[in-house]
């Protein structure tokens, strides 16, 4: 009979071999498959490796990649030396030969089988073990740097009194150290088990003792250490419950103890910690006495423990102690949470002011004055006139504006305004004829900066723009204008060699151009075309007669994959934004520091809580957190992109944040501090609107510092939906140069709007300071509505606007011809302890297929005003020079009645007649939608106004004729710079007929 532990091999059968040649060809085609994946690993490493050395960052690369191969070997040899030890030890500890049972007679042939393979067996198990154990632990690189390099907070939780970076940097490691320890000893149970089984120290159906001495000793050692373990995870687990996330019916989602957690679930943990550790050393204690007796019996304790101390009990607190008097019972709690999350989320020094929302002044004319220097409102929405831009400005097909434009602040003549702006980035879709020549070695780059002023619109109701034309010319002064890295630019293009690239193009043709910069990976060395050959699966990079001498590729081209790749630590902001700095276009990009272990903190998820109207329909703009939740984030790192060279900068902006000096020392010289920032790039900075939206999220809950009032839910508020489509989503926040009741003078600013939950009335204004390098930066400032009267919210501000009857039948008029009616950003300023709304709405024309300015509305106080321009609505509202224009409580469109002025002089008399009657005669033209009697009746009213004018300058010369009534110009108001739709002009008491839409 043969021995336990081996066997003969049996006899070798010998099969029909396959031929010496075919043997030859499969072993030729089986090396070259090996070389051909080998090669396929060792391009995409190559081709990495190249682009971090391309952009100065090598450093990250080899710091990650050295630190993932620390912890793959460390813990896959770790995990395979612990199980084999133990599969080894079973092997060695197999019971003698003895008589057989049918038992092991069955398992006879299983051990005659693997008898002459147990080294390679055991080799194969343990090595797939480490690889799966080590590909775990390598992706736990971020755990690992940020517990080895963790700095302090100089903050402690309330509960165990220990610096929050033991939170955040240390306990998820231990955790993981947990977790691999488990597995560790589970594993091990397992193949020790099996082996034990296989050679006959565990019986089922025999006979006699179910398991030999050395069995029972070998796994008891093994289930103490998994038994050790599970008292470590009870520790741990008290640490755990101040960053444990629960379903709390009082406020929704909840981090940090509660009144059960603290009284229930803390001593239980204890206790249980304690059962597990005695537990343990009965399991020891069977290397002496060799019997299972005591150790079940511990663990059955332990089991029935954790049944009754931890579940059980904590259940009756909850139910007998809290539920009769929940608010008195966690009202502590909530204190510590409210404290905790307005800390981790930078909203603990957020000013809230009382705020009436009635205007103090019965004369409302007095306020016409003081809204210029209140804010510069914004009529050009840069979510709305990128196809504007895009029919005006594109020049050619092969260029393209983003769908959704920036705002940004430029000087000129000494004063800042705020502008929209757009780069003419690449598009390869509008290219003439679509090859690999054309896609990636021509057509490479877009051209040039389009930006036009924020606050006007010309008589056509295009925008005035700043800079503008191919190549751009304007206000922003000389600078490089290619732009090979934008947020639109998703391809590789191969530049620098003996293909020339199509610069631009003007009357006089096509300019060529040849990349100067020094980015991107030089193609010169084969080994480098061919890695990129197999890793972009393009086989022409390796021959093509396109590629020679001073040939770069470059590749990860938007902004936000280069930071994100140099920085794989930071979340990245999803809107970077251009600036002309040094003579140079520059993204800027925000980006964040976040963590998951802020005791007390609530949680957010950052995907969900930066949605709006706008990332509905733009992918770009989403942010995901290297976490799936966070409870702690800092905008510590403000980035830029050279468009040209694309060469990416960090800089440290939080000075103070933990996290980031953290990573600053895990990956030392990638982030330049504070100081490095120029005085022309910080004038460009702002405040990022996600960081915002995640901040006003919390506020909905987190404005209230005091428990009971937490608690009642009676002070929650919501973001409301965007009025001015129907997708449903949140309001997104507007950029807007403003002044707050308590600020002297205006500031570029970041606001939102609150409304009571599960309603539409206004509840709260929101801004934060937004202007990078002021003393206020980042400060928020909520103005708190009362609740005992209702003052009208955004989505009740535009149901008026729609439901005005005159406006409603405007708006219809300029629906007509299958023309499109879209509304712009629906802007909230502060003014006078009421609220002014500002919106433009724009008009696709059937022939015109991008949105033009046709009208503002505005309305504060109960008055609307539906205008051609900005300042003859703020006009119609406010009144002018001290003349109420008519504008009624229940809102004005302009279309009601006049009184017609007189003049003692009969020249001007008579022209003015004739003005009121084409006036009248336009105003019937419109009712009745006769657009060719309307701008026949306007060219009349446009020459009766002349008229008047010249007879009035005329007698005004020789002395004779004062006027009687308003000023016989033809508008007393108006401001062109505002812009005003083509062929409207005014009354000749008031500008107050609605335009036709072109």
């Amino acid at each position: 009979m043969p021995d336990r532990g081996g066997g003969p091999t049996g006899p070798r059968i010998r099969a029909g071999r396959p031929s010496r040649r075919v043997r030859t060809l499969l072993m030729t085609l089986g090396v070259l498959a090996v070389l051909g994946m080998a090669f396929t690993m060792f391009a995409g490493f190559w081709t990495d490796w190249l682009w971090y050395r391309s952009v100065h960052y090598s450093s990250v690369f080899t710091i990650t990649l050295w630190t993932k191969i620390g912890l793959f070997f460390v813990f896959g040899l770790l995990m395979a030396a612990a199980v084999g030890f133990n599969i080894w030890l079973a092997h060695r500890l197999r019971p003698p030969l003895s008589a057989m049972s049918m038992e092991q007679q069955s398992l006879d042939r299983y051990r005659m089988g693997i008898a002459p393979y147990k080294k390679w067996l055991l080799f194969a198990v343990t090595a797939l073990v480490g690889l799966i154990a080590g590909a775990s632990a390598a992706g736990q690189w971020r755990t690992w740097l940020m517990w080895v390099n963790g700095v302090p907070f100089h903050q402690k939780d309330p509960q165990f009194h220990l610096d929050v970076s033991f939170y955040a940097f240390d306990l998820p490691w231990y955790r993981f150290l947990l977790g691999f320890g488990f597995a560790t000893a589970i594993l091990s149970l397992i193949a020790a088990a099996l082996t034990h089984y296989l050679y006959g120290g565990l019986r089922v159906t025999s006979p006699g003792a179910r398991a030999t001495g050395a069995a029972t000793g070998h796994l008891s050692v093994l289930l103490g250490f998994f038994v050790a373990l599970k008292a470590v995870a009870y520790w741990l687990d008290r640490y755990g419950l101040a960053v444990k996330s629960s379903d709390f019916k009082a406020t929704g989602n909840w981090t940090g103890l509660r009144y059960v957690d603290a009284n229930a679930y803390l001593p239980a943990k204890t206790i249980l910690f304690c059962i597990a550790v005695i537990c343990a050393l009965l399991f020891f204690a069977t290397l002496w006495r060799r019997t299972w007796q005591l150790p079940v019996i511990g663990f059955g304790l332990m089991v029935l423990s954790a049944i009754l101390i931890g579940g059980l009990y904590p259940a009756i607190v909850q139910k007998f102690q809290v539920q009769p008097n929940e608010q008195a019972k966690e009202a502590p709690y909530v204190q510590k949470n409210l404290k905790a999350t307005r800390e981790a989320y930078g909203i603990d020094d957020t000013q809230v002011t009382e705020y009436t929302g009635k205007s103090t002044t019965t004369d409302k004319t007095k306020l016409r004055d003081d809204i210029d220097a209140t804010a510069s409102i914004r009529i050009m929405d840069p979510n709305i006139v990128s196809p504007t831009f895009q029919q005006l400005q594109q020049m050619r097909n092969y260029y393209a504006f983003p769908t959704n434009l920036d705002v940004d602040r430029y000087t000129k003549d000494g004063k800042v305004q705020d502008t929209v702006l757009g780069l003419r980035e690449l598009n390869l879709a509008g290219i003439p004829k679509n090859n690999w020549i054309n896609d990636h070695f021509r057509y490479t780059h877009g051209y040039g900066v389009v930006a036009a002023k924020g606050t006007e619109a010309d008589e056509q109701g295009q925008p005035v723009f700043t800079e503008s034309d191919l190549p751009s010319k304007g206000d922003l002064g000389t600078y490089q204008q290619r732009i090979y890295y934008g947020e639109k630019t998703n391809t590789y293009s191969i530049v620098g060699g003996p293909q020339k690239e199509i610069d631009y193009s003007d009357d006089n043709g096509e300019k060529t151009t040849s990349y100067e910069g020094k980015s991107g990976v030089s193609l010169s060395s084969p080994i480098n075309r061919a890695a990129y050959a197999v890793a972009f699966n393009e086989p022409q990079i390796l021959y093509s007669g396109a590629i020679g001498e001073g040939s770069r590729i470059l590749y990860n081209r938007t902004p936000k994959e280069r930071v994100e790749a140099v920085a794989p630590w930071l979340t990245i902001d999803g809107d970077a934004y251009p600036a002309v700095v040094k003579g140079r276009i520059q993204w800027i990009v925000d980006a964040y520091t976040t963590s998951n272990g802020y005791p007390y903190a609530s949680r957010t998820t950052l995907g969900d809580t930066t949605a709006d109207s706008l990332t509905a329909n733009n992918n770009s703009r989403a942010v995901v957190a290297q976490q799936n939740q966070v409870n702690y984030i800092r905008n510590s790192v403000k980035a830029t992109v050279d468009a040209y060279t694309g060469e990416v900068k960090l800089y440290q902006w939080d000075t103070e944040d933990p996290v980031l000096k953290t990573w600053m020392k895990a990956f030392p010289d990638t982030v330049q501090p504070r100081s490095a920032i120029s005085q022309d790039l910080m004038d460009h900075l702002r405040y990022p609107q996600d960081l915002f939206k995640v901040q006003r999220e919390l506020l909905t809950r987190y404005h209230v510092t005091d428990a009971q009032t937490f608690l009642t839910g009676s002070e929650v508020w919501q973001v409301p939906d965007d009025p001015s489509n129907k997708s449903g989503d949140a309001v997104p926040p507007y950029y807007l140069s403003m002044k707050m009741p308590d600020q002297s003078a205006q500031t570029f600013s970041l606001s939102t709007t609150f409304t009571p939950n599960g309603r539409d009335n206004l509840s709260a204004f929101m801004s934060v300071d937004s202007e990078a390098g002021a003393k206020d930066y980042g400060k928020i400032r909520i103005l708190k509505l009362p609740t005992s009267t209702t003052v009208d919210g955004p989505k009740q501000v535009q149901s008026q606007f729609n439901s005005e009857q005159d406006i409603a039948a405007a708006i219809k008029l300029l629906k007509g011809g299958d023309s499109e009616v879209e509304y712009g950003n629906l802007l909230t300023v502060p003014l006078d302890g009421g609220l002014l709304y500002a919106e433009p709405v724009y008009v696709r024309g059937a022939g015109v297929k991008y949105p033009l300015l046709r009208k503002v509305l505005v309305t504060y106080e109960g008055k609307t005003a539906f205008e051609n321009t900005l300042d003859e609505a703020l006009d119609k509202v406010f009144g002018s020079n001290g003349s109420d224009t008519g504008s009624s409580d229940t809102g004005s469109s302009g279309t009601g009645t006049t009184t017609p002025p007189t003049s003692a002089n009969p020249t001007v008399q008579q022209a003015l007649d004739d003005a009121q009657k084409a006036f009248a005669a336009g105003q019937e033209a419109l009712k009745k939608g006769d657009w060719t009697a309307y701008g026949k009746a306007q060219d009349e009213l446009q020459q009766a106004l002349s008229r008047a004018e010249a007879a009035q300058s005329k007698a005004d010369k020789t002395g004779g004729g004062t006027s009687s009534g308003s000023s016989p110009k033809p508008s007393t108001s108006a401001k062109p710079s505002t812009g005003a739709s083509p062929g409207a002009s005014a009354s000749p008491a008031a500008s107050s007929s609605p335009s036709p839409g072109g």
